[in-house]
């Protein structure tokens, strides 16, 4: 987890992955119900159209039965390299645009590296106090165990 002086309502994780870059977009992509969520989390897909304006839907359930909607749209879509998710606005069910309680930006990259990949996803903040909230959330944990999942997934037979 990282605070840059730069920007100090960022948090970020860094992992490296004993996969081709190929493999690590796919599973990022394409098996998000597998490792989103810090078992025994788990996401349910809602809808992801990926595209600039195309929405980014789940419902985070916990083991308990409670449920945590995550909805936004994504801001950028770079096939095989990067994508960028908000969540202060939203589309109603008839297409129109409406403003959402923001809690961050987030952006997940994976690039070449060695014989691997390395991935980052990180949270950039709307306030101190959304920041703070992630961190208290648990943000390094939990984000740490995701990419735990998301490890042996792409360095799996998958």
């Amino acid at each position: 987890m990282t605070a840059t002086s730069e920007n100090d309502l960022e948090l970020s994780i860094t992992r490296f992955i004993a996969a081709p870059p190929e493999k690590v977009w796919r599973m990022v992509t394409e098996h998000q119900s597998k490792w989103w969520c810090p078992l025994p989390w788990r996401a349910e897909v809602i809808e992801q159209d990926w595209r600039a304006g195309g929405r980014s839907a789940m419902m985070f359930k916990g083991p308990e039965g409670e449920e945590m909607p995550q909805e936004g749209f994504f801001l950028e879509v770079t096939p095989g390299a990067r994508f960028v998710t908000a969540d202060c606005a939203v589309r109603d069910t008839d297409g129109a645009w409406r403003t959402a309680d923001p809690f961050m930006i987030g952006i997940w990259e994976i690039k070449p590296e060695a014989d691997g990949t390395r991935y980052t996803a990180t949270a950039r903040h709307w306030t101190q106090e959304k920041h703070d909230q992630h961190v208290e959330m648990g943000f390094e944990a939990g984000w740490n165990a995701a990419t735990d999942q998301l490890v042996a997934l792409c360095e799996g037979d998958g």
